[in-house]
């Protein structure tokens, strides 16, 4: 068991370095030789979990769809809504979900691993599909085509505000994203209880926080 630990341990270290390498220069540019020196490690310990790395790219692509984070609440929406916004925060704080965004973008890397937009339009798809099942949303709206049009744009709006020279707090723009958004989407009565605020991701990473450092009940 202990030695399990320490593989998966060592696994997660190389995608962390690999994805740190990828996002600060690239795919073509990232060399094995700087990604060792990131990680610490030796290149015997790397070849055990990555054979290239063409590999390690293609597991810093599968840790980035996530619903980590978003927590069941009263309206699926509000989960599609806390989703969305917890990405925008953990973006800049987690290299392997930068990394990600980044290769997705990165032309070469596009076309030898492809992009985990169909995995996110997928998610984003479930989720409005449940909402909708449950009567939050305007008879008019398809969940596949409405998740696809978001991921679309949520990509781009964190494209466009990472390449200004004062970018703007990624969290607020999302936030601002869905305040347009949902008025055409969600029924009133849902709509007014949705909580859009820029704040509101910060809030469930603290509860989350203190929860997981909470003794455990006896």
């Amino acid at each position: 068991m202990a030695r399990q630990q320490r593989a998966i341990r060592t696994r997660r270290i190389f995608l962390q370095a690999a994805a740190e390498v990828f996002d600060e220069h690239g795919y073509d540019a990232a060399t094995i030789a700087a990604i060792l020196d990131r990680a610490g490690l030796t290149r015997g310990a790397l070849y055990f979990h990555f054979t290239s790395k063409e590999e390690l790219a293609r597991g810093v692509l599968q840790e980035a769809v996530t619903s980590d984070g978003v927590t069941p609440q009263t309206f699926k929406l509000q989960e599609w809504v806390d989703m969305a916004l917890l990405l925008a925060y953990r973006l800049p704080r987690e290299p392997l979900l930068s990394a990600s965004i980044r290769l997705s973008v990165d032309p070469r890397a596009r076309g030898l691993f492809g992009t985990r937009w169909p995995d996110w339009i997928a998610l984003g798809t479930e989720m409005l599909t449940e909402a909708k099942e449950r009567g939050e949303l305007l008879p008019h709206v398809d969940p596949e085509a409405t998740s696809r049009l978001v991921v679309g744009a949520w990509t781009g709006v964190q494209l466009v505000t990472e390449s200004m020279a004062e970018p703007p707090d990624l969290v607020a723009e999302i936030s601002a994203l869905f305040e347009l958004i949902l008025p055409n989407n969600a029924v009133p009565g849902v709509l007014a209880r949705l909580d859009t605020s820029p704040h509101r991701a910060a809030r469930i990473m603290e509860q989350q926080a203190v929860a997981a450092s909470w003794p455990p009940v006896r």
